[in-house]
């Protein structure tokens, strides 16, 4: 199954609209089944030194974020949408991941459900961004495997939790754009040299993948 991008219905959306606001549910819905926050809740925390912050890629409406800031952890959030008003106290950043040039301020990024959406340019671009010597030390990603068989489970099985037209077609290429074996760190550059990487899938359909950089000789 060759990765496809398509665009998704959620990104001509404006924020409030209620098509999106339903969208968001579905993700709630589909990260809790899914166990995506459960994972990074678990997996994050033991990679982190004392006082460390975290940059949270498409960070959306917070969820996430006030979950992780109740874990004692300083997140910070970098999306096209603006800030939601129960923002924990990290920064937010409005603007495209692709131009952003504040990684290097943050020792750990992380991402959950998004780098599927980019290009396979765009993440080489972002993988140089974060590969920088002054980078960050810790990347952190769930995203879709790239399965028919995840298509066809979530098309049968969303309707009976009410998900919307929006959520069943941005799931369709969500899954078409995600990732299998050593993808998501080949496409972002990552040396074994210089990153030790770990990635699988889980049963459900979730991309994992942990990468810290190594210590400089």
């Amino acid at each position: 199954m060759q990765r496809i991008l398509q665009p998704e219905l959620l990104d001509g959306l404006p924020a409030d609209h209620p098509d999106a606001l339903h969208n968001r549910r579905d993700l709630r819905l589909t990260n809790r089944l899914l166990g995506t926050h459960r994972w990074i809740e678990r997996t994050l925390p033991g990679l982190l030194a004392k006082g460390e912050h975290v940059l949270e890629l498409g960070a959306g409406t917070g969820e996430l974020g006030r979950r992780l800031a109740r874990r004692g952890l300083t997140v910070s959030g970098l999306d096209l949408w603006p800030r939601p008003r129960d923002w924990p106290a990290g920064d937010w950043h409005q603007e495209d991941l692709r131009r952003f040039d504040g990684y290097d301020r943050y020792p750990a990024i992380l991402g959950n459900l998004i780098l599927h959406q980019f290009s396979d340019a765009d993440l080489a671009d972002l993988g140089r961004r974060l590969d920088r010597d002054r980078g960050p030390r810790v990347i952190l990603a769930c995203e879709p495997v790239r399965r028919r068989l995840s298509q066809v489970l979530y098309r049968t099985l969303a309707p009976c939790f009410g998900a919307n037209h929006v959520s069943l077609h941005d799931a369709h290429v969500s899954i078409a754009a995600g990732f299998r074996g050593d993808e998501l760190p080949r496409r972002l550059g990552l040396e074994p040299a210089r990153w030790l990487v770990r990635q699988h899938s889980t049963l459900l359909g979730i991309y994992r993948l942990v990468a810290v950089r190594r210590a400089s000789r």
